[in-house]
């Protein structure tokens, strides 16, 4: 019984962030949305909302959490298809465009509570992005034979610029996102280089 009603509470809080997500739009920010709002199109009453949750503060920093997460899972995949061979910049800017055509509303929550009024949001925000740069700069470490240090310059500006791209490509049209995305592999192209030509400079003195 005790294995059921675990699933079940499971269940219904996976209601409430698929409910949250659901009603986020380009008109429309987490902030304003209701506690009510969110358990109606849940299906549940809104004192059901507090077995889940302590206020509308609480499941925002869920939904930031899982949101960062589910961009690492999907960075992650990208990187399998890599090693079955292919540019590791181009499957990787057409991984993250793909994100962004089929899960909008979780990157636009990123984009706009990096920015919002909430301290504790941002800093929610800025540790997803960082766990994703982080991330990324160990695998250019393994990957291309880089110091920690060109590593994690190189993965910070790709960061930088991709998630620029993503904030571009929200509201774009199917060719206007295809032009972002060639720009951005080519941006990428250009630091991947001088992160090369860097690291080569520092081998040669020392």
């Amino acid at each position: 019984m005790a294995g059921i009603r675990a699933q079940q509470k499971e269940k219904t809080r996976r209601q409430l962030i698929d409910a949250a997500l659901g009603q986020l739009s380009s008109e429309r920010s987490f902030s304003s949305l209701s506690l009510r709002e969110v358990a109606k199109e849940a299906g549940l009453a809104p004192t059901s909302f507090y077995r889940h949750f302590s206020d509308m503060d609480e499941l925002g920093l869920t939904l930031v959490d899982e949101a960062g997460l589910t961009l690492r899972q999907l960075m992650r995949q990208a990187r399998q298809r890599i090693e079955k061979g292919g540019s590791v910049i181009q499957i990787s800017v057409r991984t993250f465009m793909e994100f962004i055509e089929n899960n909008g509303n979780i990157f636009r929550l990123l984009l706009r509570e990096r920015s919002g009024t909430s301290a504790a949001f941002r800093a929610a925000v800025n540790r997803e992005i960082s766990y994703f740069t982080l991330e990324l700069c160990d695998y250019l470490q393994q990957a291309n034979r880089l110091d920690a240090e060109v590593a994690y310059l190189q993965a910070n500006a790709a960061v930088t610029i991709v998630f620029s791209a993503g904030s571009d490509a929200l509201d774009a049209d199917k060719k206007e996102r295809e032009q972002l995305a060639y720009r951005t592999i080519q941006q990428l192209r250009f630091i991947a280089r001088g992160a090369m030509e860097m690291a080569q400079r520092k081998a040669t003195n020392n």
